[in-house]
């Protein structure tokens, strides 16, 4: 008999029945020190007072309105994303896959409303994951996304990431934009160098192409920025958020310029619930936090610090990994062996540590960006004992 709560999801026997800063208490009486932060959601850990408080305070005034009247919270928050980016408009989502999904409308659209509706296909990666709608399956291919459901949308044209050669001979005619996660999340960490990201900047440019950033994951603070792409100065022309705007509340955003956006007018889009003044008060929150002067160099020590501290796990067992990726506080570690990968997330997480696999038999280290050293030498003392341990 098919369980109530339909049987997608492979999942460890562990419940959680609260969290304060990094650490999870489990309904097994046990303390977890989370650097999977629900896959790189909560930014800020748990229970912090400053996002609780407004949670409740909006809770008490109005949770939905819809947008057919203004919602001025949200439209602060676009202001405010507008002002840390290079956008100049937002449209607000409950999702990162949502945000994604406008991303692709809002291209098609400008070329459409530009003479060019030829113009449809985009140029994606190997290893991308954009979420599991039917369009984001259609760009990542991969039989674990794909597998039964096709036939897919012909939208999409995959090449190897980090490739620029590659990227180019893909350009045709009917080519319309180029979409890109910064740094890859679920597809292993890995990150686009800066000289790729300037070139396929020029390339958009030189054919009249808009390049989209997926920065659902790779966002908000993530690496030590406020954004991925501006480690390489290449502007995107629409950037997809979700995951830490929330801190764990749903919603996402769309940005774009003004110049990528033109074709969406009133009714070519929209959202019951995205924009809500729940879903705003807490993604305004979410930026007091991040707009702080102290948040965004914190983390890049805390990312430098983390990756002295994962390099000498990498050395320790130089025949268990092969590979240290990622930036600032996304990171992992490539296992040789494919048998190791997921016994070791296991392992981890019976010991009291919480990470994620990831594509290319990685582990995924994603912990809350306000973690101290403490925290990190904590994970790292229970890495060397697990991994001794267990291979």
């Amino acid at each position: 008999m098919i369980s109530p709560v339909m049987p997608v999801y492979k999942r460890a026997d562990l419940s959680f029945t609260h969290g304060e800063g990094p650490y999870l208490f489990g309904a097994d009486g046990r303390r977890y020190l989370d650097f999977a932060a629900g896959i790189a959601v909560n930014a800020f850990g748990y229970a912090h007072p400053h996002l609780a408080g407004a949670l409740t305070g909006q809770a008490q005034k109005t949770w939905h309105v819809s947008n057919i009247y203004r919602i001025p919270e949200g439209e602060r928050l676009a202001r405010r994303l507008c002002g840390l980016s290079f956008a100049d408009t937002v449209f607000f989502t409950n999702s990162g896959l949502e945000a994604f999904e406008c991303a692709v409308k809002v291209v098609r659209k400008y070329f459409s409303a530009t003479g060019r509706p030829e113009k449809t296909r985009i140029i994606c990666f190997q290893g991308c994951f954009h979420g599991r709608g039917m369009t984001a399956i259609a760009a990542s291919k991969t039989e674990k996304m794909a597998g039964g459901f096709g036939p897919l949308i012909d939208m999409f044209d995959q090449v190897p990431y980090n490739d620029l050669a590659a990227v180019e001979a893909a350009i045709t005619p009917a080519t319309a934009a180029i979409a890109l996660e910064p740094v890859q999340g679920e597809g292993g960490l890995r990150v686009a160098t800066d000289a790729f990201m300037r070139g396929l900047r020029a390339l958009c440019d030189r054919h009249g192409l808009l390049l989209v950033a997926d920065e659902i994951q790779c966002g908000l603070g993530r690496t030590g920025r406020n954004f991925a792409y501006e480690w390489s100065g290449a502007s995107p022309d629409v950037m997809c958020l979700a995951k830490a705007l929330g801190n764990g509340f749903p919603v996402g955003a769309c940005l774009a310029t003004e110049k990528a956006a033109q074709g969406m007018t009133i009714g070519t889009h929209g959202s019951t619930f995205g924009g809500n003044p729940l879903a705003m008060a807490v993604g305004n929150a979410v930026l007091d936090l991040v707009e702080k002067p102290e948040f965004l160099p914190q983390v890049q020590r805390m990312g430098d610090y983390f990756r002295r501290r994962l390099e000498e796990v990498r050395r320790a067992f130089q025949g268990a990994f092969d590979d240290h990726r990622g930036r600032g506080l996304m990171q992992g570690l490539r296992c040789v062996n494919a048998e190791h990968h997921l016994r070791l997330v296991a392992a981890l997480r019976d010991a009291g540590l919480l990470c994620v696999g990831a594509s290319d038999q990685v582990i995924r280290f994603l912990p809350p960006l306000n973690i101290e050293e403490k925290h990190v030498d904590e994970a790292a003392a229970l890495m060397h004992k697990i991994i001794a341990e267990t291979i």
